[in-house]
């Protein structure tokens, strides 16, 4: 059964851009607003982060945002409700991103029926270890309808990458390089395993994150991949200038 997500995969699968954003920030009542701003300026896909205070894949400006977002009292529960509230006027696939602990805390059956019942087409929960996922979590997720987005480093043995493939749906997050986001991608010792991962017949798509932070470096992970993941670059752009309708605008016309 197709979700947003599966759908448009269907429908395009060259130059994709997927931006990140942390759910209650710059302020707590942001997120709707953030989402009809990312839909309204065209982007493909949103990933929607779920503030944590311990966010180890992430660098220091999503860390911060993460912060704030907790300062301003952002939880899974009202990050729900939020959700609930917009999906009526959101058309755009969107993917959920955070860490084990809190969907744990919150209850994984319930989270995943929420999810669903919210709009989410995907989840990515970078810390979920693939054999618990395979062994407990994945009929959950299947029931629901929401397909499970693993992610791959330049480290990940070619073995593990199959078998990230074959338990994601959805897409397959290639991570650019084993540091925290925010870094530039440096295109240059990437080659090798942006090639690599393009020449293993892979089944799902693959999306290119960590250090897309402009139109050259996305263009780039384009040319190897079926699109792009945006985070950090996106968050800077927002503290920046907390407009946020003229900030995302003027964002995404400069990647595109």
């Amino acid at each position: 059964m197709n979700n947003k997500l599966t759908q448009l995969f269907q429908e395009k699968n060259k130059n994709l851009l997927n931006v990140y954003f942390t759910a209650g920030y710059p302020k707590k009542e942001s997120t709707a607003e953030v989402l009809l701003a990312l839909q309204n300026s065209g982007v493909d896909m949103i990933e929607v982060g779920m503030p944590y205070s311990d966010p180890i894949a992430d660098g220091p400006i999503i860390q911060q945002s993460n912060m704030a977002a907790i300062e301003n009292g952002m939880t899974i529960q009202l990050l729900f409700e939020q959700l609930n509230n917009a999906k009526s006027r959101i058309t755009t696939p969107l993917i959920m991103m955070g860490y084990l602990n809190p969907v744990l805390q919150y209850g994984l059956n319930k989270f995943c029926e929420d999810a669903a019942s919210a709009g989410i087409s995907g989840i990515i929960l970078p810390d979920l270890p693939m054999y618990e996922f395979e062994e407990v979590y994945a009929p959950i997720f299947k029931k629901n309808n929401l397909s499970f987005i693993f992610l791959i480093t330049p480290q990940t043995s070619e073995e593990r990458i199959k078998k990230a493939d074959k338990l994601s749906s959805g897409f397959l997050y290639a991570v650019s390089s084993s540091s925290t986001t925010g870094n530039n991608l440096n295109t240059d010792d990437k080659t090798a395993y942006f090639e690599r991962i393009a020449g293993m017949k892979l089944k799902n798509p693959l999306m290119i994150g960590f250090g897309i932070n402009n139109k050259a470096t996305f263009a780039t992970a384009c040319s190897y991949a079926a699109g792009a993941i945006i985070g950090s670059a996106y968050i800077k752009a927002l503290t920046e200038n907390n407009d946020i309708i003229n900030s995302t605008g003027n964002f995404i016309h400069a990647i595109r």
